[in-house]
């Protein structure tokens, strides 16, 4: 055995709060980010008379940045109040995914 081993699995220097701190203000940041392409998309959307598609897509985005918003805020709360939070489950994760990826696209849809 070696001299690392019987040190045990915690480092001393390292303080577990950091990370989930600084996980939970990337979700914050991230949330952000969506409202401000939601807004601008319906900005977008109603600015220069509404189309059919426009309002389509408009709503579509204040529909993906809710959902994002309920999982973010979900596991904002998870991370805030476990001392030591459980892992983001494969389901939250591909959806968050899914919101972000097609608010980007819904988005680029109103700018073009």
């Amino acid at each position: 055995m070696s001299a690392d081993a019987d040190a045990g699995p915690a480092d001393p220097g390292r303080d577990p709060g950091l990370q989930p701190e600084r996980t939970r203000l990337a979700w914050r940041r991230t949330t952000l980010s969506g409202t401000v392409v939601a807004v601008l998309a319906a900005k977008t959307a109603l600015h220069g008379g509404a189309t059919p598609a426009t309002i389509v897509a408009g709503t579509l985005c204040c529909a993906l940045w809710l959902t994002f918003l309920r999982i973010a805020h979900g596991r904002i709360r998870t991370l805030a109040s476990a001392h030591r939070p459980r892992a983001l489950t494969p389901p939250y994760a591909t959806a968050a995914t899914l919101c972000t990826v097609a608010l980007a696209v819904c988005g680029a849809f109103l700018v073009f």
